[in-house]
């Protein structure tokens, strides 16, 4: 296999990016200008996977922090869409009971996280 932090070759580098943007292997090994086989032949290599990797965690970071974004849009426009008396009564209860439910998930998702912390605490003490 390749050795770690080896340099990309260009072509190399355009599968990288084609396996992030195409729909699969195929497509990706056409997009980048090389064979299929090619493509799963640098997909062995551990500079390749690692560049892959990399840039596929990047893609979901940027991803992750983008919804993070919108769900304040989303909870802004719901709690408008409650509130306002001039919205129809069907998309305001549908707009409260949606409130309510993740509402009520946040909080148990914070509880259970509170939890863990808590049992990963102990663990970590009885190890010490």
């Amino acid at each position: 296999m390749g050795q770690r932090g080896e340099k990309l070759t260009k072509k190399q580098e355009l599968a990288v990016m084609a396996l992030l943007t195409e729909p699969n292997m195929e497509k990706a090994a056409e997009k980048a200008g090389i064979g299929r086989s090619t493509l799963y032949r640098w997909m062995q290599l551990d500079s390749f996977q690692e560049q892959y990797n990399q840039l596929k965690h990047e893609t979901v970071a940027q991803a992750t922090a983008r919804l993070r974004q919108g769900m304040t849009i989303a909870v802004d426009t719901l709690m408008e869409m409650a509130q306002n008396k001039k919205t129809p009564a069907v998309a305001r209860s549908s707009a409260c009971r949606t409130l309510l439910e993740f509402g009520f998930k946040s909080v148990e998702m914070e509880d259970i996280q509170k939890r863990m912390d808590k049992l990963e605490k102990a663990m970590e003490d009885e190890t010490a």
